[in-house]
């Protein structure tokens, strides 16, 4: 009979090992905040539209690398989705390698009329700048969660196994670790968020990755478990390869864990490969990222 390590499956009271990291100020607090960072591009926007003969014009405008730098150009970009057309993605517009072209012949029929733009911002009251200014800074903390659960992480590893264990990576915003860069046999595209190795010998011990979900569920859900257990099974391949074993730690956290799909998914990644592979929130780390687990 096969043995369940899964120690997550134990667990009943699921959202007293959530570690909670507020994403963002509240409303009406983040409203004067947001309005004094993105005011100025508005007043922007508004110019290049009374300048405009069209919306393709304005977008042309926007996306010129001649006229306006990255951090200029990004919250035209964002205004531009709001207030224009939803279907242009910002994260796609912004690469001035996509030419404005792309965007004007597949989805200019979705971009609202120059003149109802200028008609809208002309002489627009500061109570809609303020409203306009809140929803393009909607996603500005987007990450930071996950960039202060990994910081948290990184104090109380460094605090319990001085001397014993280093961890290397980002705190916070940063460039992944590729497997590559750490073992010379690894030849696939493997980033993760940081590395255990031991203190003296500088043997790597353990990957792991690490993700603060605010919430989750559905097929979201299952494109991240799914990327998960994709990245359990390509390091168990490399291990049988070339003999060298590591731990894999997911450092998961965020009351978008308790989601049922997500927690159940956990569960069975947690205990994995004979307990190689591990789950565990900041709260659980105590119990669940022992020397004897990472040493064994």
């Amino acid at each position: 009979m096969a043995v369940n390590f899964s120690f997550l499956s134990t667990i009943e009271d699921l959202e007293s090992v959530v570690t909670a990291i507020p994403s963002s100020p509240t409303f009406p607090e983040f409203v004067e905040g947001r309005f004094n960072r993105y005011s100025e591009f508005v007043e922007l926007f508004s110019s290049l539209i009374m300048d405009s003969s069209s919306s393709a014009e304005l977008l042309c405008k926007i996306r010129n690398p001649k006229t306006f730098k990255a951090e200029v150009r990004m919250p035209l970009l964002k205004l531009f989705r709001r207030c224009v057309s939803t279907v242009i993605d910002t994260e796609k517009s912004k690469k001035i390698i996509n030419p404005t072209s792309m965007f004007v012949d597949n989805y200019g029929h979705t971009f609202k009329d120059i003149n109802l733009l200028k008609r809208q911002f002309s002489n627009m009251p500061d109570k809609d700048k303020y409203a306009l200014t809140s929803l393009i800074g909607e996603y500005d903390d987007r990450g930071k969660q996950g960039y202060i659960l990994t910081d948290m992480f990184f104090t109380w590893f460094e605090y319990v196994f001085s001397g014993k264990f280093t961890i290397e990576g980002p705190r916070g915003a940063g460039k992944d670790i590729q497997l590559q860069s750490i073992f010379d046999k690894f030849d696939s595209d493997y980033p993760c968020d940081f590395v255990i190795r031991d203190f003296k010998s500088r043997v790597v011990l353990a990957v792991g990755f690490a993700r603060y979900d605010s919430t989750r569920g559905g097929s979201q859900s299952d494109d991240r478990t799914g990327g998960n257990n994709d990245k359990v099974m390509k390091a168990d391949e490399f291990t049988k390869l070339s003999n060298i074993n590591f731990k894999i730690l997911f450092l998961a956290d965020g009351p978008g864990l308790t989601h049922r799909d997500t927690w159940e998914e956990s569960c069975i990644l947690d205990g994995k490969l004979n307990d190689r592979v591990r789950v565990s929130t900041l709260k659980l780390a105590y119990k669940r990222i022992t020397e004897d687990w990472l040493r064994n």
